[in-house]
């Protein structure tokens, strides 16, 4: 999705996903559209929406088929007036969106059963494309998997690992249940425990080799030459495919007057961060700032957690009592 906002007229302005399935339902509509002072306990202050932070270019809505029915009707709301209302708000703001959804459900199954908006289904399914599971696209396995392995291996500063021959036959063979990203994940583990410059099928994770069998009965397979070309405008990011980990142009809770960091030098993490001349142009608000981070960071796990808050916890070196709070405090 990443890649469709880049090569589009939008894509100077922001790229704004969110994972619908992974923040609690009487959260989202705050996270989605905003809230005022006063609006609920605890709403101290006025927060924009993810489609205010959007305005002008592109909001992903990630597992849309998750959304509860009430929260549908705000959606199609926006995609019929091009307007949103702040949670405790009395008025509404116009805004310039683009709306790109994806879904692993069937939604014509889900508008049958009652549990998705026909409306909003037909509305937003205007250019349908369905990528199929990684399993049924073998050419692409060692393709990302390259991909992957480049990416975490320059993040992490270390020299690129290259797959042998038998590494290759095993994760092509393997039928990948957890589809991309689970390919994403076992080569960020390789980045991290391999030593050495080559990856071999002693290096892979048991469940791989127990699923392929006898490494000496699969099929040959010629070394990946194929790269994954960067895409024409985000020069300044990571290249990816559409599911792939490239450093996001905008994410939840950055102030519009980052916006345009996008292309400051990338520091661990791949977040971009204030460029030095920025900074003497304008003021930085430092605690506004942090939180953003802090906000980005907790997004990023929670989307490799699938969700799930005891991962994203462990991925950020937390409790999970104190994931809870802070998710409680960024929607207040």
């Amino acid at each position: 999705m990443r890649a469709l906002h880049s090569n589009s007229c939008r894509h100077d302005k922001p790229f704004v996903p969110i994972n619908c399935g992974a923040i609690p339902k009487e959260l989202l509509e705050s996270e989605l559209f905003g809230h005022e002072k006063g609006a609920f306990t605890h709403a101290i202050r006025s927060r924009p929406g993810r489609f205010e932070v959007a305005d002008g270019g592109t909001i992903f809505l990630d597992e849309i088929g998750e959304m509860d029915l009430s929260l549908q009707v705000k959606i199609l709301r926006v995609l019929q007036e091009k307007e949103i209302e702040r949670v405790g708000g009395s008025g509404c703001k116009k805004v310039d969106v683009r709306i790109v959804a994806a879904t692993n459900r069937d939604l014509e199954v889900e508008v049958a059963a009652g549990r998705f908006r026909e409306d909003l289904y037909y509305r937003l399914n205007v250019i349908p494309l369905h990528l199929p599971p990684l399993r049924e696209r073998g050419g692409d396995v060692l393709v990302l998997a390259k991909y992957f392995l480049n990416f975490f291996c320059s993040k992490k500063k270390r020299p690129t690992l290259v797959l042998s021959p038998d590494a290759r036959r095993v994760l092509s063979a393997y039928t990948w249940p957890g589809n991309v990203r689970e390919l994403e994940n076992f080569m960020e583990r390789l980045s991290i425990l391999v030593d050495g410059d080559f990856v071999h099928p002693d290096d892979l994770p048991r469940k791989i080799l127990d699923h392929v069998g006898d490494i000496a009965a699969l099929p040959e397979v010629e070394e990946c030459v194929e790269e994954i070309e960067p895409p024409i405008h985000e020069e300044s990011c990571p290249a990816a495919p559409a599911s792939g980990p490239a450093a996001p142009v905008v994410e939840s809770g950055v102030p519009d007057s980052y916006a345009v960091q996008v292309a400051a030098p990338q520091k661990p993490g791949g977040f971009a961060w204030p460029d030095l001349a920025v900074l003497e142009a304008q003021a930085l608000n430092l605690k506004d700032f942090l939180d953003a981070v802090e906000s980005r960071l907790i997004d990023e796990a929670l989307g490799r957690a699938e969700g799930v808050k005891n991962q994203a916890a462990e991925l950020l070196g937390i409790k999970r009592t104190t994931l809870i709070e802070k998710l409680k405090k960024r929607n207040t």
